[in-house]
């Protein structure tokens, strides 16, 4: 098969709201739409029995990504990602609170935590999934109280994996990371192109995709 032509015919689609994996996307040019998962996580947590952030990360990349593949036809490529961050061996996803976020803040500031997302790629035409798991460790920074307070105050961190974001408001309380800046975004962009590769599209083929919304 072309694999210019085949994925001239593909439209990409993103199975989550995030803007950041909507700006990371778009930064490396690929054309998307967005259709968000219909997929319930902690009834997906319940049944699942994933007992660690990595398993967890991957299943519900993989749930999202099935849940919309069903509802569309051929010719569609789909991401489905999650994030989930592992602190102190313990999982954390969102913050459900203002009072939750300050109490993790405590806890991560000065330390480190080890974020995982999970990505899952299917091509509806093909029926090929594959699935990947990309981790960085992140090092936290030392804030103060009121600079927390601040922080939770402006609601970022209730939105976000762990409660921190490395590309906006976040972004002077993390001191460094190894490993993959967009991972620690949502999405790896290194490691959906390795993805995409063992399903026999070139990365470059996705710069002549045509966004049809």
């Amino acid at each position: 098969m072309d694999l210019v032509a085949a994925g001239a015919l593909m439209l990409f689609v993103l199975a989550s709201a995030s803007p950041a994996r909507t700006r990371l996307l778009t930064d490396a040019g690929v054309a998307h739409i967005v259709h968000v998962s219909d997929v319930d996580e902690q009834a997906a947590l319940d049944a699942s029995g994933w007992t660690d952030a990595h398993a967890v990360a991957g299943g519900l990349a993989t749930a999202k990504a099935r849940d919309v593949a069903a509802s569309l036809g051929e010719g569609h490529l789909v991401l489905g990602c999650d994030s989930v961050f592992d602190i102190g061996g313990e999982i954390h996803g969102k913050p459900a609170d203002a009072w939750q976020a300050r109490v993790r803040w405590e806890r991560m500031r000065g330390g480190d935590g080890i974020l995982y997302t999970g990505h899952h790629v299917i091509d509806t035409t093909t029926g090929r999934e594959v699935s990947r798991v990309a981790a960085s460790t992140v090092y936290f920074a030392d804030p103060t109280d009121d600079e927390i307070d601040a922080y939770i105050a402006t609601g970022e961190p209730l939105r976000v994996a762990g409660g921190v974001t490395i590309d906006a408001l976040g972004a002077p309380f993390i001191a460094r990371i190894d490993g993959d800046h967009s991972n620690v975004m949502g999405l790896s962009i290194p490691t959906l192109r390795l993805m995409l590769m063992d399903i026999g599209i070139a990365w470059p083929t996705l710069w002549a995709l045509t966004d049809r919304s």
